[in-house]
């Protein structure tokens, strides 16, 4: 019996879908076991960007080790295409004045154009009731870069 292996996506298409997507998840290195959240974030075409409350266990552990594994996915109902990528490195906090203000801009904007519940808000530091612009004009969350990434696996159905 042949094992046939899922190939693999070219640096375009998984740039693509990076692109075309708006959830990721991160795992976390945990006390013993990995710590695997879901996260908004933005890509510039060479960075990820995820906001993150200030507060909760992701903080904690990103205080601890800022390395982790970010996998991004795109998959129909039934399974019947399906693409990820995975990704490790290292998160690191955005101090840059500048580039913090063009980042929840762009969370704003992201927002806006995939027409997203206002409940994301919540996750997000802010109440729903909120204006999504809030986002850009107080600092609730936290900003972090996906930067250093020493692997990518970018796995597509046949």
């Amino acid at each position: 019996m042949e094992i046939v292996k899922i190939p693999r996506m070219e640096k375009e298409e998984y740039d693509q879908l990076i692109a075309d997507g708006f959830i990721a998840r991160i795992a976390f290195q945990g006390e013993k076991y990995p710590y695997i959240a879901p996260f908004l974030y933005v890509f510039d075409g060479t960075f990820l960007y995820f906001l993150s409350t200030k507060y909760g266990r992701k903080n904690d552990l990103f205080r601890k080790s800022p390395y982790v594994s970010v996998e991004v996915e795109k998959f129909t109902r039934d399974l019947s295409c399906y693409t990820f990528v995975t990704m490790q490195g290292y998160l690191r906090q955005e101090e840059d004045t500048i580039q913090k203000k063009i980042v929840r801009n762009e969370f704003v904007r992201m927002i806006k154009e995939r027409k997203l519940s206002t409940n994301i808000l919540a996750a997000l530091g802010h109440l729903p009731g909120d204006p999504i612009e809030s986002i850009a004009s107080e600092e609730r969350s936290n900003i972090w870069k996906l930067t250093g990434v020493v692997d990518i696996v970018a796995l597509k159905n046949l």
